[in-house]
C-alpha cells in the first residue's frame, strides 16, 4: 500500500520589500508603501494597501507620484537590498524546515516537496505561516498542488480569496470543481505564458488555463515548445518540472553595477567609481569563496540624453584565479584609455567570469600576483564589516568618495540586521 503522492508546495512572500519595511518599523503596519528602484526613480514594489489606491502604480516615476503619495499617505522607501536579502534566507532557512525537497526559486519565493493528505498539508501550511510570521516577522501564502504549475494556480486562488486564509491546496477539490478554477484562468495568468505567447493561444481558440489543459499536448509542443507541453501536462497533474534540490555548484558570473546619481565627466571619478566596484565584487567573490580568471569593465552614458553617447568596454584576462581587490582594481583601470573626455557616463559595470572554487592551492610564486598571499581582500573584509563600506579602499577607490555620484537613496530604512551601528532601537514603557 502505498502512501501520499508527493504534493508541491509553493510558499510566497506577500508584498515582501514592504513587508521587510515593517519588520522594524511596526507603524507602517497597515499604512501604504511603495518601494523605489536604483537611484530612487520608479516604483518597484507596493503593498496591498498602495495597490488598492492605484491599481496600476508598478512602474510609476517617483517624480511624477510624489505629490500624490503625500497626499494619500503613502509612504515610500528606497531599495533596502541588504535587508531584504538578509530576511530571504531566514525565512527560506525555516521553510526548509519543513521538508527534505526545497528549492529556493527567488527571493520571496520558494518550492518544497511535501506528503499528505490534504487536510494534512493544509495544517502544515498553517503552520508554515505561523513560524514564518513569529520568526521573522514576514506574512507567507502557501499554495498546494500535484505539480510547480498547479501550485502556482492555487496561488492565484489565495491572492483572489481572502477566506482561504492564506493557504489552499486544490487537492481538496473534485475534478469537476477543480474544471471550473481553471476555467477561470486566462492562459496569460499562468506561470511561465508571456503576453505573445498568450495570443497566440487566443488565435488558436485557448483562452483559459483550462482550455489549454485539455489542448493536445503534441500539437502544443510543435507548435510552439516542449516548454510548453510540459505545462499542458502540469495542468493535467502529471509532474514534468521536478525540483531543483541541488542548486547549480555555483553562480557563472558576478556583477556589480549601478547608475549614478549625476552624469560623471571627470575621468579621474570614472576612475574612482572602477575601484570602488572592483573592491565590492571582490567581496562578494570571497564570500562564495570563489576566485576569477576574467574581468570586464564597462560604463555607459545615458540612454536618453542629448548629444554623443559612448559605452567603452575592456575584457582582461586575469592570468591566475584570484579574488584579490588589487589586482581587479588594476584589470578594471584598463578601462580608462578607452573612456573619453566630456562624455556624461551615467552607469559602470564590472563583471567577472571564469568561476571556480577557491581552493588552498597557492600558484607557484613566479605566476602569483604581487600582492596575493598578503589576505589584503580578507582584511578590507574584516575593516568594512566593521566600520562600513567607506571605511577602506584600495587605489582611488580609498580616497573619501564624493556622495555626488553615488546611487541615491534618500528614503533608505535602517539595515537592522546586518549593520551593528543600524541595530533596531526598543523603547520599554
Amino acid at each position: 500500500m502505498t502512501g501520499p503522492l508527493q504534493q508541491i508546495a509553493l510558499i510566497d512572500c506577500v508584498s515582501f520589500y514592504a513587508a521587510c519595511e515593517r519588520v522594524f518599523e511596526p507603524k507602517l503596519l497597515g499604512v501604504p508603501i511603495v518601494v523605489l528602484s536604483n537611484n530612487d526613480g520608479c516604483v518597484v514594489a507596493a503593498s496591498t494597501e498602495a495597490k488598492a489606491l492605484d491599481r496600476e502604480i508598478m512602474g510609476k516615476p517617483w517624480f511624477q507620484i510624489e505629490g500624490w503619495c503625500k497626499a494619500k499617505g503613502v509612504i515610500a522607501r528606497s531599495s533596502n537590498y541588504e535587508l531584504y536579502g538578509s530576511l530571504s534566507a531566514r525565512v527560506m532557512e525555516i521553510i526548509g524546515r519543513y521538508s527534505a525537497w526545497s528549492e529556493i526559486y527567488s527571493i520571496d519565493e520558494s518550492f518544497v516537496g511535501l506528503r499528505g493528505t490534504p487536510a494534512e498539508l493544509t495544517r502544515v501550511g498553517q503552520a508554515i505561516r505561523a513560524d514564518v510570521l513569529k520568526c521573522t516577522g514576514v506574512p507567507v501564502r502557501v499554495a498546494i498542488g500535484r505539480t510547480k504549475t498547479l501550485a502556482k494556480v492555487a496561488a492565484i486562488g489565495i491572492k483572489k480569496s481572502p477566506a482561504m486564509n492564506g493557504v489552499l491546496h486544490l487537492g481538496g477539490y473534485s475534478d469537476d470543481v477543480l474544471s471550473q478554477i481553471l476555467g477561470t484562468i486566462p492562459t496569460t495568468d499562468l506561470w511561465g505564458v508571456a503576453g505573445r505567447t498568450g495570443k497566440k493561444l487566443t488565435a488558436m481558440g485557448i483562452h483559459t488555463a483550462r482550455d489549454l489543459r485539455d489542448a493536445d499536448a503534441k500539437a502544443i509542443r510543435k507548435k510552439f515548445s516542449v516548454v510548453m507541453e510540459r505545462t499542458v501536462m502540469e495542468l493535467r497533474g502529471e509532474p514534468c518540472i521536478p525540483l531543483e534540490d541541488q542548486p547549480p555548484p555555483h553562480k557563472e558570473q558576478l556583477i556589480f553595477s549601478r547608475s549614478f546619481s549625476k552624469k560623471i565627466v571627470d575621468l579621474a571619478e570614472l576612475e574612482q567609481v572602477l575601484a570602488i566596484y572592483a573592491q565590492r565584487v571582490s567581496g562578494r567573490l570571497r564570500a562564495q569563496n570563489l576566485v576569477a580568471t576574467q574581468l570586464q569593465a564597462w560604463a555607459a552614458t545615458g540612454w536618453a540624453q542629448s548629444g554623443p553617447s559612448h559605452s567603452p568596454s575592456v575584457s582582461v584576462s586575469l592570468g591566475v584565479p584570484t579574488d584579490d581587490p588589487i589586482h581587479l582594481a588594476r584589470a578594471a583601470k584598463q578601462l580608462m584609455p578607452r573612456a573619453l573626455p566630456d562624455m556624461r557616463y551615467a552607469r559602470a559595470g564590472v563583471v567577472l567570469t571564469g568561476l571556480q572554487p577557491k581552493t588552498g592551492l597557492a600558484p607557484l610564486s613566479l605566476f602569483e600576483p604581487e600582492f596575493e598571499g598578503r589576505k589584503v581582500g580578507e582584511t578590507l573584509d574584516a575593516i568594512t564589516q566593521k566600520l562600513g563600506d567607506g571605511a577602506i579602499g584600495v587605489g582611488r577607490g580609498g580616497l573619501k568618495r564624493p556622495s555626488s555620484w553615488e546611487m541615491k537613496r534618500e528614503m533608505l530604512s535602517k539595515r537592522a540586521t546586518t549593520h551593528w551601528d543600524e541595530l533596531a532601537v526598543v523603547n520599554a514603557s
